[in-house]
Formats: structure tokens, C-alpha cells, sequence
């Protein structure tokens, strides 16, 4: 069913919802270079002015990808709640918005179920920064393995120490640095430069060690492929979370060398070791606008609602932890520093909306039209929206995979002048520890971290 707009004496015509939110989507690189984003501003403010009068119910009537070509649509759909889709099931997407601005934090958890990612993704067209940013701190997502992440008033960070050779001895001094600086309350998770499972089963237990020698509450991470990682619990290996990038379709899955079924798979084996100790929220998913378009699996949609289709993948399992790496696939996709603040907070928005505890890599890669200020800001602007967790990269420059997030001292900031704190069991090992008060730069070298050097 095509949708039209008049505006400026000329009438936009959009052939189906596929085409409508893409025009409809702000402007970005990766949309441009897939030749589905809006000719021009015209045509843009049409396709938003025509979402904004489109009944959420539609979403349920038409999907932008065919239900028999693509697994993650059939996931959506079937999983898909009317009953808690009940309370808006009136409204158009405008409507949605404006309910969103006015609604109380305790009626957007019931609806999480009700909500499919394209009428998230839809909304998230049509709002300012300052609407994402505020229905997003309303939305709180709790999750626990060691300690308990996403609790109003903290902001964890993950303790990024990769190594170009992952050298231990080099991960280990990375991960000193970070934990005297207050990071790792939501992971101790390294990145390894090869998937080679000895170089995996290396890291897993010097970190492991780490982690039991000094009784931090918190869980550690090799972002190995699914399969390394079901590979290193066969092997005996302590794994407490497992890893996996995912996208919004299945072509997007399958060249990232997963399915549906493997996901859940390595759930099961990781839910099978009972290692958490506050609760049993296993997996780690990233993901991150123009991985379909990288694939060629995009199906002519635009990446933002693609991503937030991944967010529905997401969600069919029980994260501890999910965020985006906004800027970490390059320019070709978002261009410059306002495309990736835009993106960072439309993630950030969309997931949390669908319940998910998200964190961003406030991130982006040498060769982008951006800088550190522009990180500052998304940071700042993401710490008032309520994020879950920012990554903690030495000196802010991941030397093993050659891009720029924010650094220990960033997460410090972030803490101290947005009144946040870790996660209450992290923030009382701090203390414990003799380092000092999480959302503050220590005043002293802890005496009882000597020895990890």
C-alpha cells in the first residue's frame, strides 16, 4: 500500500513501509550509499510528517522483510505480545511519541513486549535528541550475574584491555590500569586478535585468576566467536559470559557465521555452568548500524530500524549486557560526529525501549569526519539518557583494534559529573580495596593490587 504527503505543492509518494522509513530516517551515509535515504530534505520531512499519521497497528499487518524469507522477522513476529501491545494499540506513531514524552517510568517495562523494533525504530524517526534522551531515562533495565547492572543513578563501564598479540602479561596491565581507575563493574571483557582457541583459553583463565584472586564482584569476557567459546566450556574453560555480534536480519546473522539456534545453543551451555552468583544473565551481544549494508542483506531497509531488528534478536535471550559500537564500521556508514551522536542515542533509546540493559561504544574510527569533542558529547548526552554502561579503553585508543572509544578517565567524568556511581558491589570492592570512591580518580595505588603488575 503506497503512503503519500503533500508538502511544498508536491505530493511524496512512498510505495510501502520499507521505503516510507527510510525516507523518513535523518540523513546518513550508509542509507545514502544503499540508495534508500531521502532525496532530499523535502521529501525527508514528508515521509516523517506521513509515519507520524501511520497507526502502530500497521506494523503488525505489514513487515519489511517477507515473514518466509527471513528468520529474524518470523522471531519478531511471533514473539510478538497483544496483550501488552493493548494499552497503544490506538495510536499512531506520532500519538506514540507524544505518549512516550508524557508517560510514567513504570508503565514503559509492561509495554516492552507489545513493541515490535520497526514501530520503536519509527518513533525514534520522528524525535528530537532531547525526546530520546528522555524517554530513555525513563526506561530502567536491571540485569545481574556478580553484581547488578542498570540500577537508577549508576553507570558501569567495561574494563576494554586488548592486546595486539594478547600478550598476557600486557592484558593484565591494562586491566590493573582500568580497575585503579574504576572500571570493569560491567566486564572485564577482552577482544582477542586471533580466534585461535588456545590464545582464548590463555586469556579466559589469566583473567579468571584475576578475578578470583582479588574476589571482584564482577565477570569477565573473551569476545571469541559462539562457536570458540562452546569450544572453551567443552574444554572446561571458565567462561562466564558469552559473546556474540549480531544484526537484524538473517543474512546479516549467517555472515557473522551464527543462527538463531547456535545463539541459543550456547546459552543453554553457558546457563549450565551456574557460575553467576547473582543471577544468570549470560550473553554479551554487540551490534552496530551498516552491518546489513556490509553484508548485502539489508533487503533495501535502512540500518537504523535493521539495528533495531537486531535488538529483537537480542531480546530473545536474557543479555547481561548489549550495545552498539555506533561508529566503529567507519564513515561509510556515519559519516561524520553528528551522524554518530544521532546514532548513538537512537540505539540507545530504541533498545533500552525494547528492555534491553544497553550500552554504546561511544566510538569512532580514524578516517571519520569526528573527534574526542564529539565522543564528550554523545558521553555526556548518553550518561543524562540513563545508558547502562560506556566502554573503558586505555588512553581512549584501542591499540589492537586501530579505532577511538573513551578512555578509564572518560567513564570518571561521566561518574563524577553526572552524579552516578558503579555497581553497588563494585563500588563496595573499591572501597574495600582501599581505591576510593568509584565516581572519583583514586588517590592512591591500592596496596592489595601490587602484585597483578
Amino acid at each position: 500500500m503506497p503512503f503519500r504527503h503533500a508538502i511544498g505543492g508536491t505530493t511524496h509518494v512512498f510505495d510501502d513501509l520499507r521505503t516510507l522509513l527510510a525516507r523518513a530516517t535523518p540523513f546518513r551515509s550508509g542509507d545514502a550509499l544503499a540508495g534508500v535515504a531521502a532525496t532530499s530534505a523535502a521529501e525527508r520531512v514528508a515521509a516523517q510528517r506521513a509515519l507520524a499519521d501511520l497507526p502502530l497497528r500497521h506494523f503488525l499487518n505489514e513487515a519489511v522483510i517477507p515473514y518466509e524469507k527471513d528468520d529474524v522477522t518470523r522471531l519478531i513476529q511471533d514473539s510478538h505480545d497483544a496483550a501488552a501491545f493493548a494499552p497503544i494499540a490506538h495510536l499512531t506513531v506520532g500519538g506514540f511519541r507524544d505518549w512516550l514524552l508524557a508517560a510514567e517510568p513504570e508503565v514503559l517495562a509492561p509495554l516492552r513486549r507489545g513493541l515490535t523494533p520497526e514501530m520503536v525504530a519509527a518513533v525514534s524517526k520522528i524525535m528530537r535528541i532531547s525526546d530520546l534522551i528522555a524517554v530513555a531515562q525513563k526506561c530502567r533495565v536491571v540485569t545481574r550475574f556478580r553484581n547488578t547492572i542498570g540500577l537508577a543513578g549508576t553507570l558501569s563501564i567495561r574494563l576494554q584491555p586488548n592486546h595486539p598479540t594478547d600478550d598476557l602479561r600486557g592484558v593484565a596491565a591494562s586491566t590493573l590500569d582500568g580497575l585503579l581507575m574504576g572500571a570493569g563493574d560491567a566486564v572485564i571483557g577482552v577482544n582477542p586478535a586471533t580466534d585461535n582457541i588456545e590464545q582464548v583459553l590463555g586469556l579466559l583463565t589469566m583473567l579468571d585468576e584475576v578475578r578470583t584472586r582479588f574476589d571482584i564482584p564482577t565477570q569477565s569476557c573473551v569476545l571469541c566467536h559462539v562457536t570458540t567459546a562452546l569450544l572453551a566450556m567443552e574444554r572446561g574453560a571458565p567462561v562466564d559470559l558469552v559473546f556474540q555480534s549480531i544484526g537484524g536480519t538473517q543474512g546479516v546473522n549467517e555472515s557473522f557465521g551464527v543462527t538463531l539456534a547456535l545463539l541459543r545453543e550456547a546459552e543453554d551451555a553457558a546457563l549450565s555452568l551456574k557460575r553467576g552468583t547473582l543471577g544468570q544473565d549470560v550473553m554479551y551481544f554487540e551490534t552496530g548500524q551498516g552491518s546489513a549494508l556490509s553484508a548485502e542483506a539489508h533487503h533495501g531497509v535502512d540500518q537504523q530500524t535493521i539495528e533495531a531488528r537486531a535488538y529483537g534478536v537480542a531480546r530473545a535471550h536474557a543479555p547481561l549486557l548489549v550495545n552498539s559500537v555506533v561508529g566503529f564500521i567507519g564513515p561509510e556508514y556515519l559519516f561524520d560526529g553528528k551522524q554518530i551522536i544521532r546514532a548513538g542515542l537512537e540505539d540507545h533509546f530504541c533498545g533500552k525501549l525494547l528492555g534491553l540493559p544497553m550500552g554504546v561504544d561511544i566510538c569512532y574510527t580514524n578516517h571519520a569526519e569526528a573527534d574526542q569533542d564529539d565522543m564528550d558529547t554523545l558521553l555526556t548526552s548518553l550518561g543524562v539518557a540513563g545508558v547502562t554502561y560506556i566502554m573503558g579503553v586505555p588512553g581512549a585508543d584501542d591499540v589492537m583494534l586501530a579505532y577511538q572509544s573513551t578512555s578509564f578517565h572518560d567513564g570518571l567524568y561521566a561518574r563524577a559529573a553526572l552524579g552516578k556511581t558503579p555497581a553497588p558491589e563494585f563500588a563496595a570492592w573499591l572501597e574495600r580495596m582501599g581505591i576510593g570512591p568509584g565516581e572519583a580518580i583514586p588517590a592512591s595505588l591500592s596496596p592489595a593490587l601490587i602484585g597483578l603488575s
